[in-house]
């Protein structure tokens, strides 16, 4: 069973650049036909200062951290056995081609069902702009299945 008293447990805040080719690369992966995730022209004429970032890129960017499966490491949970359970996002403001992001993650919960066979950790991460504003928290739920 996983620890409880990780619950709480907060890792060392981290940093990420937004490039304008990672943007546009995620944009043509994710079949956006938008201009305005490709294109500066667009972007300004639709009102914005810079190429914004798609929704779901900033789990993208959260995987820059600098070791990525360092929760995952520190709770001891297998990766064989471990299935990506839900993803949601809250957005506070826009971010955009430019910013330095700044990524919080915490783990916010632990539990269990079905008498243990599943073990579900929830992260929350916090991300900032350079000005240190409220851009979006990111919230993930893995499972670990011991059975």
């Amino acid at each position: 069973m996983i620890d409880r008293k990780y619950i709480g447990h907060v890792e060392p805040a981290f940093e990420v650049l937004v490039e304008k080719g990672r943007l546009r690369f995620f944009a043509k992966a994710t079949g956006q036909t938008d201009p305005v995730y490709t294109d500066d022209a667009a972007a300004h004429a639709a009102g914005h200062p810079a190429l914004p970032v798609p929704p779901t890129f900033l789990f993208c960017l959260e995987m820059e951290a600098p070791d990525p499966a360092a929760i995952r490491n520190l709770l001891g949970m297998d990766y064989r056995r471990l299935l990506h359970g839900e993803q949601g996002f809250v957005y506070e403001r826009m971010a955009y081609a430019g910013d330095v992001l700044r990524f919080e993650q915490s783990i916010e919960d632990i539990y269990d069902k079905k008498n243990g066979a599943l073990e579900f950790v929830v992260r929350k991460t916090i991300v900032t702009n350079q000005r240190r504003e409220p851009v979006a928290q990111l919230r993930t739920v893995s499972v670990l299945r011991n059975s």
